[in-house]
């Protein structure tokens, strides 16, 4: 139930008006409410609502107008109908149709990030983001990113979503690894040089530098791969 202006100032209030702020209350706590469940922080929205019914007949109510919608399931972010009703005069309802568009602050890219690249701070920002057009999804935490690897080259002032970054890279092509391996109970290790980047788990080539022969091993951690040598 959303409250209105002091009864003193009421009547110089046109329904329409009561209309338009019990609508703006019902959104900006929809908007409360999801970014309590999501962890936004800083958000802003605005929304354009259209009455799909006259106004003009309508005497201002004077108890609190209550706003439900008309599809309880809707998301924030999808044209909605809202139903608007007085709560004294049977009959005095309105359907509003209302679009919200969300902002958030998000992390951006603030430099061309190239394919392979380990992320760190310097190359990030944060910038407004609308929700709506985030369907891939987003960051709102440069530390979620740091140290992270791109997939694929990232432009300046790009949107970082989930599906553009993998795990942290442990190696990089070209490092001096330590390889180590299990075999029959006996347990070795020795020098490699890395030749693709690895993160965690992955599985890579790697040139031991004793033997000069190229095996896969899995990256058990930064700088160490474990493999049988063959």
């Amino acid at each position: 139930m959303i409250g209105l202006l002091p009864l003193a100032a009421q009547a110089e209030v046109s329904a329409g008006q009561q209309i338009d702020d019990a609508v703006e209350r019902y959104i900006a706590q929809a908007v409360a409410d999801e970014a309590t469940a999501q962890g936004w922080t800083g958000q802003r929205f605005s929304h354009a609502s259209t009455s799909l019914n006259s106004t003009a007949a309508l005497a201002p109510c004077t108890q609190a107008l209550t706003v439900s919608p008309s599809d309880a399931g809707a998301s924030l972010l999808a044209r909605q109908r809202l139903d608007v009703r007085c709560a004294d005069q049977p009959g005095w309802a309105v359907v509003v149709s209302s679009q919200a568009s969300v902002f958030v602050p998000a992390v951006f890219s603030s430099q061309a990030i190239e394919r392979g690249q380990t992320i760190g701070a310097p190359q990030l920002t944060l910038q407004e983001l609308d929700v709506g057009k985030a369907s891939r999804g987003f960051f709102t935490d440069l530390d979620d990113v740091v140290g992270m690897g791109a997939k694929r080259r990232i432009r300046p002032n790009q949107a970082l979503s989930p599906s553009l970054l993998t795990k942290p890279l442990l190696i990089k092509r070209g490092q001096q690894v330590k390889i180590v391996a299990n075999h029959d109970g006996i347990a070795a290790s020795t020098m490699g040089e890395a030749l693709e980047n690895g993160e965690l788990k992955a599985v890579i080539r790697v040139r031991n530098l004793s033997s000069g022969k190229t095996i896969e091993a899995k990256v058990l951690e930064a700088g160490v791969v474990t493999s049988t040598f063959r």
